[in-house]
């Protein structure tokens, strides 16, 4: 993917996280066709209208715009103009951008990520790590605010939009239900080499699942636990849930 005139070329980890986020959200024909839509509606649309337009059943034409929205390509708006007292208002995505934008911003700075990691050190191993997690599940919940889905899910459901989430900041994570055992495995780190001088920040991945599951989840009690790094010499980063 090249990069804006005047300005310098991506490096791999930066075209990666790109290149994650963009297949995450506009792989499936169907979502494209569903954002396309939105893009040609100034007022936006919803669900039904969707479903209706490209002959889905609500609740998949939900599912798309919601992966969308969380993903930051849709904002989320309640529509009160459907009449008062009558059900529950309908909520409105629109496009984020007036035009549709192929170049996604890579969402980390490398300086600022050496200094947290540089601070984290200084703190001490133990009280590193724990500050480094705090930080991620407060940026989780904030992340899942921004979906802006206050229908409670499954925890595997929960699991699978907080990997949704994570891919569209540069992650290319996915959920697992290995007999039962549920897990985000995530195949890239935006963090790059920041995180193999300094292996505590994955705890801030850590504290980011627990933000976002806390908030999504129907039961909030799923504790997220590092189970392989890349920063550490694994082959992919895996966070394992126990509850």
């Amino acid at each position: 993917m090249p990069s804006a005139p005047g300005s310098p070329p991506l490096s791999p980890t930066d075209f990666s996280s790109a290149v994650s986020a963009i297949t995450a959200s506009f792989g499936d024909p169907t979502r494209r066709r569903i954002y396309l839509l939105a893009h040609e509606r100034a007022e936006g649309v919803t669900a039904a209208e969707v479903a209706t337009a490209c002959r889905l059943h609500p609740n998949v034409a939900r599912h798309h715009l919601d992966k969308l929205a969380g993903a930051g390509h849709l904002e989320v708006t309640v529509d009160r103009t459907g009449g008062a007292g009558v059900g529950r208002p309908s909520k409105r995505y629109r496009t984020t951008a007036e035009q549709v934008e192929l170049d996604v911003p890579v969402r980390h700075d490398e300086v600022l990520m050496a200094l947290l990691g540089r601070a984290l050190t200084e703190l001490g191993p133990e009280r590193a790590e724990r500050v480094a997690e705090e930080v991620g599940e407060h940026y989780g919940r904030a992340m899942a605010d921004r979906m802006d889905d206050d229908a409670p899910r499954s925890a595997k459901a929960a699991l699978h939009a907080a990997a949704d989430a994570l891919s569209a900041h540069g992650f290319a994570a996915h959920a697992e239900d290995t007999r039962g055992a549920l897990r985000i495995v995530s195949e890239h780190c935006p963090f790059g080499n920041v995180a193999i001088e300094h292996p505590v920040i994955c705890a801030v991945d850590r504290g980011m699942v627990r933000g976002l599951l806390a908030t999504l989840a129907a039961d909030a009690d799923a504790r997220p636990e590092t189970m392989a790094s890349l920063a550490r010499g694994d082959v992919v980063c895996i966070t394992g849930i126990t509850g």
